[in-house]
Formats: structure tokens, C-alpha cells, sequence
């Protein structure tokens, strides 16, 4: 009686093992994926649009006006009243006609800011220098115009 039960068992067991392994073949196969084909419809004048950025980019490097990168400017004045921004910014410009001014408004205060500086380094020089004109003044980090270098300066 025990070897008809031990049969039974083992007919069973091997009845399962060979259906977990038809299952995990099945399986794998519903999974796959098939390699496909992309079919990219662009208009035209996409491709003239990048041909255009990239001279314009490559253009760049020679003449930086006009392009940006982060750095560092000096806010001499915050306020809420107009005419006292337009007022601190015509102060300033007479003491440096060369430094571009910067005015912002952010509701409910305008802010006046000074120069595109590379390194806080040149933007401290400035801090330095309009100490004594603005009470309120410190350097702030952003996205600045860069200058333009010139290409004699040696």
C-alpha cells in the first residue's frame, strides 16, 4: 500500500513541477516585446530653425552681447515708490555712465540693480565704492548679461 501511495505522490509532484515550467515558458513569452520601427514626421523648416540656432550660437563666442550666464550684480536700492528707483538709478549712472543699471518690479517693491560681474570679487569692489552714496546695498547672484571681452586687451 505504501508504494501505490508513494506513486501517487511522486505522479503528482512531477505533474506539478512539469506544469510550473510550462507555466514560467508561457510567461516568458507573453512578455516579450518585439523590436519596432520609429517613424519621426517632422515639418521641414525644423531642421533650418536648428541650423539657425546653431550659427547663431556658434556666432557667440566672438560677440557675448545679447547672451547670458550666471553671475553677480549690486542692488543699491529697494522700494516701493517709482520716481525714488528712476532717482537712485540717474545718481548712479552719473557716478558710473559705463555700469548698466537694472530696474525691477516686484509687487510691491521695485529694486535697482547695478553691473554684470563675473566673480563677487568685482561685484565687492563696487559694494566698496557706493557704500558711502546708498545705504541699503549688497550683491546678489543671477543670470547676468555677459560683457563683451575685447579682444585687444592683452
Amino acid at each position: 500500500m505504501k508504494k501505490a501511495v508513494f506513486d501517487h505522490q511522486a505522479k503528482s509532484a512531477i505533474i506539478r513541477y512539469c506544469f510550473f515550467v510550462l507555466l514560467l515558458l508561457a510567461s516568458t513569452q507573453t512578455f516579450a516585446q518585439t523590436r519596432g520601427k520609429v517613424e519621426v514626421i517632422k515639418d521641414p523648416l525644423v531642421d533650418s530653425l536648428i541650423a539657425k540656432r546653431f550659427t547663431l550660437n556658434s556666432t557667440a563666442g566672438t560677440d557675448a552681447a545679447g547672451y547670458s550666464s550666471y553671475g553677480y550684480r549690486v542692488q543699491f536700492f529697494s522700494g516701493s515708490n517709482r520716481k525714488d528707483a528712476y532717482n537712485a538709478q540717474n545718481r548712479l549712472q552719473q557716478q558710473y555712465p559705463e555700469l548698466r543699471t537694472y530696474i525691477s518690479y516686484r509687487e510691491p517693491n521695485f529694486k535697482v540693480k547695478a553691473g554684470d560681474f563675473r566673480t563677487r570679487l568685482e561685484a565687492e569692489k563696487l559694494v566698496q565704492e557706493l557704500r558711502s552714496s546708498f545705504s541699503s546695498i549688497f550683491i546678489i547672484s543671477e543670470k547676468i548679461n555677459l560683457p563683451k571681452t575685447d579682444p585687444n586687451n592683452d
